[in-house]
Protein backbone atom coordinates (compact mmCIF):
# COMPACT_ATOMS: atom_id res chain seq x y z
CA UNK A 1 0.00 0.00 0.00
CA UNK A 2 1.24 3.61 -0.84
CA UNK A 3 0.82 4.59 3.03
CA UNK A 4 2.00 1.72 4.39
CA UNK A 5 5.61 2.31 3.47
CA UNK A 6 6.45 5.62 4.91
CA UNK A 7 8.84 6.63 2.67
CA UNK A 8 6.67 10.19 2.13
CA UNK A 9 8.48 12.85 2.21
CA UNK A 10 6.06 15.58 1.98
CA UNK A 11 6.36 18.98 3.85
CA UNK A 12 3.01 19.11 5.73
CA UNK A 13 4.16 23.25 6.18
CA UNK A 14 2.75 23.48 3.41
CA UNK A 15 -0.51 22.15 3.86
CA UNK A 16 -0.96 23.63 7.85
CA UNK A 17 1.30 26.66 7.64
CA UNK A 18 2.49 27.30 11.24
CA UNK A 19 0.98 30.39 12.92
CA UNK A 20 2.77 31.90 15.94
CA UNK A 21 0.77 31.94 18.47
CA UNK A 22 3.36 31.83 21.28
CA UNK A 23 2.71 35.64 22.53
CA UNK A 24 -0.64 36.13 21.18
CA UNK A 25 -1.25 39.20 20.08
CA UNK A 26 -4.31 40.21 17.66
CA UNK A 27 -2.25 43.42 16.44
CA UNK A 28 0.94 41.32 15.68
CA UNK A 29 -0.80 37.80 14.30
CA UNK A 30 -4.63 37.90 14.16
CA UNK A 31 -6.38 40.61 11.86
CA UNK A 32 -8.88 42.44 13.50
CA UNK A 33 -12.42 40.98 12.70
CA UNK A 34 -13.12 43.75 9.07
CA UNK A 35 -10.36 43.64 7.56
CA UNK A 36 -9.94 39.40 8.00
CA UNK A 37 -13.27 39.86 6.30
CA UNK A 38 -12.32 41.65 3.37
CA UNK A 39 -8.76 40.17 2.99
CA UNK A 40 -10.70 36.94 3.11
CA UNK A 41 -7.97 35.69 5.76
CA UNK A 42 -7.45 36.13 9.60
CA UNK A 43 -4.14 35.67 9.93
CA UNK A 44 -1.23 38.75 9.19
CA UNK A 45 1.61 36.61 8.21
CA UNK A 46 -0.71 34.72 5.60
CA UNK A 47 -2.66 37.18 2.96
CA UNK A 48 -0.41 37.60 -0.26
CA UNK A 49 -2.40 39.45 -2.72
CA UNK A 50 -2.64 38.28 -5.60
CA UNK A 51 -0.70 39.83 -8.66
CA UNK A 52 -0.35 43.03 -6.13
CA UNK A 53 -4.28 42.68 -6.60
CA UNK A 54 -5.98 44.51 -3.12
CA UNK A 55 -9.35 43.92 -1.96
CA UNK A 56 -11.95 46.86 -1.86
CA UNK A 57 -13.69 47.88 1.29
CA UNK A 58 -17.21 47.80 1.79
CA UNK A 59 -19.13 51.25 2.06
CA UNK A 60 -22.33 50.51 3.58
CA UNK A 61 -25.19 52.57 2.62
CA UNK A 62 -27.16 52.67 5.96
CA UNK A 63 -27.56 51.31 9.35
CA UNK A 64 -29.25 47.65 8.57
CA UNK A 65 -26.03 47.21 6.08
CA UNK A 66 -23.92 48.21 8.37
CA UNK A 67 -25.25 45.95 11.06
CA UNK A 68 -25.63 42.97 8.79
CA UNK A 69 -21.71 43.62 7.22
CA UNK A 70 -20.58 43.03 11.23
CA UNK A 71 -22.41 39.93 11.29
CA UNK A 72 -21.01 38.70 8.07
CA UNK A 73 -17.45 39.79 9.32
CA UNK A 74 -17.60 37.54 12.61
CA UNK A 75 -19.21 34.43 10.61
CA UNK A 76 -16.08 34.45 8.67
CA UNK A 77 -13.72 35.41 11.40
CA UNK A 78 -15.81 32.30 13.35
CA UNK A 79 -15.00 30.24 10.43
CA UNK A 80 -11.59 30.87 10.01
CA UNK A 81 -9.98 30.24 13.59
CA UNK A 82 -12.07 27.46 13.65
CA UNK A 83 -10.36 26.02 10.74
CA UNK A 84 -6.82 26.75 12.69
CA UNK A 85 -8.16 25.04 15.74
CA UNK A 86 -9.04 21.90 13.81
CA UNK A 87 -5.39 21.90 13.63
CA UNK A 88 -4.34 23.63 16.50
CA UNK A 89 -6.65 22.50 19.51
CA UNK A 90 -4.89 23.31 22.36
CA UNK A 91 -4.24 26.86 21.61
CA UNK A 92 -6.66 28.39 24.21
CA UNK A 93 -5.40 32.22 23.45
CA UNK A 94 -7.46 31.16 19.50
CA UNK A 95 -10.44 29.17 21.76
CA UNK A 96 -10.67 32.10 23.87
CA UNK A 97 -10.78 34.58 20.42
CA UNK A 98 -13.52 32.52 19.11
CA UNK A 99 -15.51 32.19 21.88
CA UNK A 100 -15.66 35.52 22.06
CA UNK A 101 -16.55 36.45 18.32
CA UNK A 102 -19.21 33.49 18.75
CA UNK A 103 -20.61 35.89 21.81
CA UNK A 104 -20.17 38.95 19.76
CA UNK A 105 -21.91 37.70 16.86
CA UNK A 106 -25.10 36.29 19.08
CA UNK A 107 -25.74 39.80 20.21
CA UNK A 108 -24.98 41.36 16.75
CA UNK A 109 -26.91 39.17 15.14
CA UNK A 110 -29.74 39.83 18.90
CA UNK A 111 -29.68 43.33 17.45
CA UNK A 112 -30.34 43.12 14.15
CA UNK A 113 -33.33 40.71 14.20
CA UNK A 114 -35.07 43.25 17.07
CA UNK A 115 -34.63 45.81 14.80
CA UNK A 116 -34.94 44.32 11.19
CA UNK A 117 -36.58 41.01 11.58
CA UNK A 118 -35.17 37.43 11.19
CA UNK A 119 -31.98 36.79 9.03
CA UNK A 120 -33.12 33.03 8.25
CA UNK A 121 -36.24 30.95 8.40
CA UNK A 122 -35.24 28.96 12.28
CA UNK A 123 -34.86 32.61 13.13
CA UNK A 124 -38.56 34.26 12.93
CA UNK A 125 -40.16 36.78 15.25
CA UNK A 126 -42.93 38.22 16.79
CA UNK A 127 -46.73 36.52 16.46
CA UNK A 128 -46.90 35.85 13.36
CA UNK A 129 -45.00 33.74 10.67
CA UNK A 130 -42.88 37.05 9.21
CA UNK A 131 -40.28 35.53 7.25
CA UNK A 132 -42.35 36.77 4.24
CA UNK A 133 -41.45 39.98 5.03
CA UNK A 134 -39.63 42.22 2.16
CA UNK A 135 -36.79 43.28 2.23
CA UNK A 136 -34.86 40.09 2.65
CA UNK A 137 -31.13 40.61 3.85
CA UNK A 138 -29.67 40.01 0.68
CA UNK A 139 -32.04 42.81 -1.03
CA UNK A 140 -30.41 44.72 -3.44
CA UNK A 141 -32.04 47.67 -1.79
CA UNK A 142 -30.08 50.87 -1.79
CA UNK A 143 -27.32 49.59 -4.21
CA UNK A 144 -26.06 47.44 -1.61
CA UNK A 145 -22.72 45.40 -2.92
CA UNK A 146 -23.16 42.50 -0.56
CA UNK A 147 -24.85 40.55 -3.52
Amino acid sequence: MLFEDNNLDINMSLFMPDINFKNFNRDTNILDVEEGFLRGNMFRNEYVPYKNLTYLKLNPKNDREKLLQKIMAYTFAITDLNLYLDTHPDNKEAFDLFKKYISDKKELTKEYMRTYGPLTVTKTTGVKYNWLNNPWPWDKTGGSMYV
